[in-house]
């Protein structure tokens, strides 16, 4: 605090506003919203003249307002907690007899006066009798705070997330207006957030009528139905990358009105920040009764102690979980949220639908509608021509409207950006939208380059070069086992190409060699078996080869051995006759059968005593070591397991004759 010398009237500085202020009056300066009681610079401060009435800054109301007064009426407690019932009463009931005697048209200091003080109090807001508001005071007490606000007043910003300052939007859904620097920094930000975006994000949907391809949300999907009859239950959205898992969950939470909670598995806290997070939906629905939906994507990379702790909130209704998944959920995912969560498969997108998103984004992007017909929201356009499609989108307010042009690529569009490329790009992207957004927008912006060599114009098929794909594959996931699935059949079948397509496949993504190699040791014994027996030799060495001189080299033995497994002739005895010999386990009581006494090794001279292989035929001592002798269990005498013939006796009814 600040406190002038001796010989003049003391001052302090006040916390909120820095103005000079007597010590008497600092209480009701406060009380006012720093708006009276402040003592100006070269005022005449030692006859106490000082006053608010002295402020040239800030006007302040004539004396006749009892609110207003000298100093000794505006001087109280800082708060009437400690004051006595009676007192409370008294005082309550001069306050409603002042301001039912007051000027009309004249504020009091609580009322009408924007508080500076918000940044240290909760300024919660009643509606007054004239539409303005004021402070709730500790005479009110903790019953009578202000009625709820119904969702459309509640200070959000519209996607569900509470303003950080805490301030509640009064009654009637007329909040003040903000500033013009407040005004202009959010659309700012904005701007330069969406500039900034990729053309996959400035692309995503707003609504399900938009969304593309997944019949699970469209007019007569089971999801649909179900969002629509507001009954969303907790789910697991189950598809492959750009399949439209996020954009469903934000056009969901947009649908139902329910405060809506992003997070990824990948970048979470942990089970502290689930808490929290279950913490927070609880104390949402208990105080405004609207319901969390929690988005987790990537839920698969979750611990199962970690997706343990969604199954009290998501069974108790506190929060509405919508996991995304890559993986099989059936394997990822803990079987007790799994029970808990209704699973939805999302098809990946055909090459249809892939162009039919690229279009729109073109036409987003530029006002020129390329292709022979895009299917928008209201039906199809077609039969236009460019210069009358151009005309209508400029015209026509579109969905995303907010999204034409935001990084100029539209100013000339290519004419290398045609229905052919899009065909090309949407073939490219094995049904990921994201991936045919992000070569799209490659593409647009290598064609609007300029060439400093006139003679070297960019060609379609330069531009087609440049774009350049990772094979989508994971080694964790279900691809990894289909992939060497095809091509364990396809060696089986005897198939050489489609042999070397998926071995090619495998080791253009990434994949382990060893582990290829590997899987061609057991196709050795399990395929071919007895029919070739010197193949396993070749598997064994090929994994050998592999394992010493390692990849690109190693890819040549490889197909060495693939190629020699899948030309081979193939025998399944030695397997098949194993499987028998299971299933026979599997007969009650076979498992357990004694062995033969004859069998039974006989290390100690008690065994030796006991008959332990007294009456067994060493082979090797006999001609041609044939000797009468049975080896199975006396309850398995005569049964065969392994069978006569190499391969087995259906015929395929699709073969010509």
């Amino acid at each position: 605090m600040f406190a002038r010398p001796a010989g003049q009237t003391a001052v302090v500085d006040c916390p909120i506003c820095s103005k000079h202020v007597r010590p008497s009056d600092i209480n009701a300066h406060l009380d006012a919203g720093c708006a009276t009681h402040i003592v100006e610079e070269g005022a005449d401060e030692a006859n106490g003249t000082g006053t608010a009435g002295s402020s040239t800054k800030r006007p302040t109301p004539p004396p006749s307002s009892p609110s207003l007064g000298s100093s000794s009426q505006q001087k109280r407690s800082a708060s009437s907690f400690f004051q006595t019932p009676a007192a409370k009463r008294q005082q309550s009931t001069s306050a409603a007899t002042n301001g039912a005697s007051g000027t009309h048209g004249t504020p009091s200091a609580s009322q009408g006066v924007k508080s500076t003080m918000s940044t240290f109090t909760l300024p919660i807001t009643t509606q007054g009798a004239a539409g303005g508001s004021k402070k709730r005071t500790f005479e009110e007490g903790p019953g009578q705070s202000s009625p709820p606000q119904p969702d459309g007043d509640r200070g959000d910003d519209g996607g569900g997330r509470i303003h950080t300052n805490g301030e509640v939007a009064p009654t009637n859904g007329a909040a003040p207006p903000p500033s013009s620097a407040q005004a202009a920094l959010p659309s700012a930000k904005r701007s330069r957030t969406q500039r900034a975006a990729p053309l996959a994000e400035r692309m995503r949907p707003q609504s399900l009528d938009d969304v593309c391809g997944q019949e699970l949300v469209g007019p007569n999907g089971v999801l649909r139905a179900l969002i629509e009859s507001d009954r969303v239950p907790s789910m697991i959205l189950w598809g492959g990358s750009g399949t439209g898992k996020t954009t469903i969950a934000r056009c969901i939470a947009q649908r139902v009105g329910s405060r809506f909670v992003e997070m990824n598995a990948t970048s979470s806290g942990g089970v502290a920040e689930c808490k929290k997070l279950f913490q927070d939906a609880a104390n949402e629905l208990s105080l405004t009764g609207r319901k969390t939906i929690l988005f987790c994507d990537e839920i698969h990379r979750f611990s199962k102690a970690q997706q343990d702790v969604f199954l009290k909130p998501v069974e108790a209704g506190t929060i509405t979980l919508i996991g995304a998944t890559t993986e099989n959920p059936s394997f990822r995912v803990v079987n007790a949220l799994l029970s808990r969560c209704r699973t939805f498969t999302l098809a990946s997108l055909t090459k249809e639908d892939v162009q039919r998103i690229l279009a729109r984004a073109v036409l987003e992007e530029t006002g020129v509608r390329v292709g022979e017909a895009v299917v928008e929201a209201g039906g199809e356009a077609g039969g236009e021509t460019q210069d009358d499609t151009r005309a209508h989108t400029d015209s026509d307010s579109t969905p995303n409207a907010s999204h034409t042009k935001p990084n100029g690529l539209g100013a000339a569009l290519s004419p290398l950006i045609d229905h052919e490329l899009l065909a090309y790009l949407a073939a490219f992207s094995d049904g990921d939208a994201r991936t045919a957004l992000n070569l799209l927008e490659l593409a647009m912006s290598i064609a609007a380059r300029p060439t400093n060599d006139p003679g070297k114009a960019l060609t379609k098929d330069d531009l087609k070069a440049a774009l350049t794909k990772t094979l989508v594959y994971d080694r964790a996931g279900d691809q990894h086992y289909d992939t060497i699935s095809a091509f364990h059949k396809s060696v089986r079948g005897s198939d050489p190409d489609a042999t070397l397509y998926y071995l090619a496949r495998m080791l253009q993504s990434g994949e382990d060699p060893l582990f290829v190699a590997r899987r061609m040791v057991v196709i050795a014994s399990e395929d071919v078996g007895l029919a070739d027996s010197s193949l396993l030799p070749l598997a064994t060495a090929a994994y050998t080869a592999t394992q010493q001189i390692g990849m690109p080299e190693a890819r040549i033995p490889l197909a060495h051995c693939a190629v020699a497994l899948a030309l081979a002739p193939k025998s399944t005895r030695a397997y098949r006759g194993l499987n028998n010999a299971f299933a026979a386990l599997r007969e009650p009581g076979v498992a357990s059968l004694p062995i033969p006494i004859h069998l039974r090794n006989a290390p100690t001279r008690l065994m030796k005593d006991l008959g332990y292989g007294k009456e067994y035929k060493y082979n090797p001592n006999y001609v041609n070591g044939r000797v009468r002798q049975d080896y199975l269990p006396d309850d398995l005498l005569g049964r065969s397991f392994l069978e006569a013939r190499d391969l087995g006796t259906a015929v395929d009814p699709d073969l010509e004759d």
